[in-house]
């Protein structure tokens, strides 16, 4: 997963549309953390949940941000072709599922309109967010 987060991370960064939400991070440890997310998601250890708060936690950073439709598809693009960057095997099952989870979680990350402003802004924690993400073997 590693080799993936960091193939689609420079994918991100080189994209004109994609690099600035990805440059502005603030989190050296992105990279890693991305790897731990994508690992637990499609059914290794739950380290990202141990440390960050699995799903529910990610949504916290990444929803509510008012991200453009195209950024979403932009997004799923650099997933896609760093699935080949990262040398991951060409199994048309293999690709279809993790191409199939990225869309679903792109696409319910962008649920998330931005908060009203002067709200405050609602957090994971009040979205009622308690679903399962690990994909079944």
């Amino acid at each position: 997963m590693l080799a993936l987060a960091t193939d689609f991370q420079a994918r991100c960064l080189a994209d004109p549309q994609l690099e600035h939400p990805f440059s502005h991070q603030g989190n050296p440890e992105h990279v890693q953390r991305l790897a731990d997310y994508w690992g637990e998601v499609f059914g290794g250890p739950p380290v990202y949940s141990q440390s960050y708060g699995g799903h529910s936690g990610m949504l916290g950073i990444h929803a509510n941000q008012g991200a453009e439709a195209e950024l979403a598809d932009r997004f799923v693009a650099c997933f896609v072709a760093a699935l080949d960057g990262a040398h991951l095997p060409a199994d048309p099952e293999l690709r279809a599922a993790l191409s199939g989870y990225i869309r679903w979680a792109t696409d319910e990350v962008m649920t998330y309109p931005p908060p009203a402003p002067g709200s405050g802004g609602v957090g994971h924690a009040a979205l009622g967010l308690r679903r399962s993400t690990t994909l079944s073997r």
